[in-house]
């Protein structure tokens, strides 16, 4: 049995700035099964600057401006964050945050399960001691990074915070099927801390990648979420919906009932196998009274109700009390 993961509904941006679709969502990713729901903090002006350009698939997303799309969604306030999250505190969801400013790190340090760093900001060395030194439980995405560029951030992250989550990721929007590398995630165990996946494939995918994951025993699991995947947009095409959720649960446990238990033991249902299709001592020939028993004179067959052939050795050599038939089963007390 491999326990269930950690389950994030990545809210991100596709709350379009709107309190009530925000809690919409956040309670459907509650009914759903999600553990916790992220979101995420920015100003545009303060994560890219006029020359950054697009790195989704424009098909869902037009916009090749990654200032003006993200001053779409930059409408939330500190009060609007507070009210999320209450809401989370009284449905009993966690709530994390992916800051993409110094400030942000400040108003939600008190406020959050964890604290998220973008793989995009995996080399953002100020923003990174920032989150560090909150102390609170931190997890790193590893999207478009090298193995060196990881080590170097998980190193940052040590100096002031021991609690750290890496995440597998893929940076493309959506990651093609055969792009999920998941054995990725063996590389990345080698820092020996809890491993996860940050997963952008299309949902009719997600759930097959996503149940390979679990297997290889991840310990969280994050994933757009929204209530409308028919919603244009850079986020919406690839996320889970309630349903996705609701589906991918019942896959994990079905999973897990799969893998059964962790030790080696024989089950109840296999008793009748035991003894029926295990082998006991017979005599193979006609046996007299006081013959010393050979190897030649007994045989295994089926079913086990007799000397196991594991204990053979124990009556070699031994007198027979009485003189026996071929096919008679051999027991301790003809010795």
């Amino acid at each position: 049995m491999i326990d269930k993961p950690y389950f994030i509904a990545e809210i991100g941006v596709n709350h379009e700035a709107k309190i009530s679709l925000a809690k919409k969502i956040i309670l459907d990713a509650k009914k759903g099964g999600a553990d916790a729901v992220k979101l995420q903090c920015y100003k545009a002006e303060k994560i890219a600057s006029k020359y950054a350009k697009s790195y989704w698939d424009k098909k869902a997303e037009k916009e090749e401006s990654q200032l003006k799309l993200y001053k779409k969604f930059d409408k939330f306030n500190n009060k609007h964050y507070q009210e999320i999250v209450n809401f989370c505190k009284k449905i009993k969801i966690d709530f994390i945050i992916t800051p993409f400013d110094l400030d942000s790190v400040n108003f939600f340090k008190d406020k959050v399960k964890y604290f998220k760093i973008s793989s995009s900001d995996i080399t953002n060395y100020p923003l990174i001691e920032k989150i560090s030194a909150t102390k609170k439980p931190i997890i790193l995405s590893t999207g478009a990074s090298s193995i060196n560029e990881i080590e170097n951030a998980i190193k940052l992250i040590k100096k002031k915070n021991k609690k750290i989550h890496i995440l597998h990721c893929i940076l493309n929007y959506p990651t093609k099927r055969y792009d999920a590398n998941l054995n990725m995630i063996k590389d990345l165990m080698k820092f020996k801390l809890p491993i996860g996946i940050s997963d952008h494939t299309k949902p009719e995918d997600s759930i097959d990648i996503l149940s390979y994951a679990h297997v290889m025993g991840i310990k969280m699991i994050e994933k757009h979420f929204t209530n409308n995947k028919k919603k244009r947009g850079n986020d919406h095409f690839h996320s889970f919906d309630k349903k996705d959720l609701l589906k991918f649960n019942k896959k994990i446990d079905d999973i897990n009932k799969i893998l059964g238990k962790n030790k080696k033991h024989f089950l109840a249902s296999e008793k009748i196998s035991r003894l029926n299709a295990r082998r006991s001592l017979f005599y193979k020939n006609n046996i007299k009274k006081n013959t010393k028993l050979e190897l030649k004179d007994i045989i295994a067959l089926r079913p086990n109700i007799g000397i196991s052939p594991s204990k053979y050795k124990k009556i070699l050599g031994k007198k027979v009390k009485f003189s026996k038939m071929g096919g008679d089963l051999i027991s301790y007390k003809d010795f």
